[in-house]
């Protein structure tokens, strides 16, 4: 417990530390990048500086050495793009192919605009020209640099998020699995007593009628624990009759419902094998039929309709109760989802799980209309013989 404890500990320093360490290179990079891009700006002035001193000189007919020259020449990463007062336009680092076309000059202009303020090249309070430039390209590599750290921190974060929470899940899964068996073992003790009470009721003058409905009971009982000490566990699946197993659960519930409910029971003849857990088929029929019940508010008709392709087995459950929304269809089978004042919304997220989990089927709401009824679809393929 106490490893446990301390590891869970580590895991979050861990955590903790890495945000840490990313947020730092993320800021790091982001002044790196103010940086060099001040940088860039300083050698455009002095570019532009340079150009100055040319004009000046060449009015002048000053010599003033070789330096000028050598700044202008030595930017060959910078794009830009001198426009003097004329209109006229030179370039630098820019395709020239590209140039010669206008329109993509003046894009350009504008785009150098958004990404850099213009410098103006004066010479005795005049404007001579102006230098617009954009971005090199290893300035536009860094650029996209903090986005990617930034997006690494996101994908961090749900790493971190979902492995939290599918940990979450498994250490309620195995609460629930562990109070599951502990419910099966303490409903075990007084099954016991119940059956040997009935052996004795059946020595005594008591109408028989009742004992085999004690009876039955008791196997429902035995039944609910076999499914309560399943849970948490791998389920073992066989070739059964899927008709008469739908029977099966379909008959106790029909002799223990409301007389104002009508049953009704639509199969092929023969038998249909299917790989079926025994138990959990029957949890399955039950759930929906008592969802059905509580939709009809105990007064209405169930109808179960089992039919046959060449290799799927569909099971129909349809009611006359109050539908679904078209927009719910999906919602219904997530854990807690409920309509009733009572309820953990449990019934309908354990039947999709046992059927499409341990019986890779499939459920589905088939149809559903509001104020006339709804059809759940349960599709299995046929065992192989």
């Amino acid at each position: 417990m106490i490893f446990t404890k301390y590891r869970n500990a580590f895991r979050w320093v861990m955590i903790v530390v890495s945000f840490i360490i990313i947020s730092l290179i993320l800021w790091n990079t982001y002044v790196f990048f103010q940086n060099f891009k001040a940088e860039e700006r300083t050698k455009m002035q002095n570019w532009s500086i340079a150009q100055q001193e040319l004009n000046k000189t060449s009015d002048l007919n000053i010599d003033i050495g070789d330096l000028p020259i050598e700044i202008l020449q030595s930017n060959k990463t910078t794009p830009m793009i001198k426009v003097s007062k004329d209109g006229s336009y030179d370039f630098n680092n820019i395709d020239e192919e590209k140039a010669k076309d206008s329109t993509y000059i003046k894009k350009l202009i504008l785009k150098f605009q958004n990404e850099n303020k213009p410098i103006e090249i004066r010479y005795q309070n005049e404007v001579l020209a102006t230098i617009y430039y954009g971005n090199s390209d290893l300035l536009n590599k860094l650029m996209y640099y903090p986005l990617a750290l930034l997006l690494i921190i996101v994908l961090f974060g749900s790493v971190v998020y979902f492995f939290y929470r599918s940990n979450k899940t498994a250490t309620e899964n195995k609460l629930w699995s562990g109070m599951a068996k502990e419910t099966a073992h303490q409903i075990g003790t007084p099954l016991s007593s119940l059956i040997g009470w009935t052996e004795i009721l059946k020595s005594e003058p008591v109408n028989p009628d009742y004992i085999v409905e004690i009876e039955k009971d008791v196997d429902r009982l035995q039944t609910i624990t076999e499914r309560f000490s399943k849970i948490g566990s791998i389920p073992t699946l066989e070739p059964i009759d899927i008709i008469k197993e739908t029977i099966d659960a379909y008959s106790y519930l029909k002799t223990r419902s409301s007389k104002l409910i009508e049953f009704e029971l639509i199969t092929p003849s023969g038998e249909i094998f299917v790989n079926l857990n025994r138990q959990l088929y029957g949890w399955t029929i039950e759930n929906l039929v008592k969802n059905a019940i509580d939709a009809m508010k105990g007064r209405g008709k169930i109808t179960i309709t089992i039919s046959e392709l060449e290799d799927d087995i569909k099971v129909l459950v349809s009611d006359t109760g109050k539908g679904i929304s078209k927009k719910n269809f999906n919602t219904i089978f997530e854990p807690g989802y409920t309509t009733k004042k009572r309820g953990w919304g449990l019934g309908l997220s354990l039947t999709k799980r046992i059927i499409e989990e341990f019986h890779n089927g499939k459920i589905k709401v088939l149809q559903s209309e509001i104020g006339k009824g709804t059809t759940f679809q349960i599709a299995l393929k046929r065992a192989i013989s």
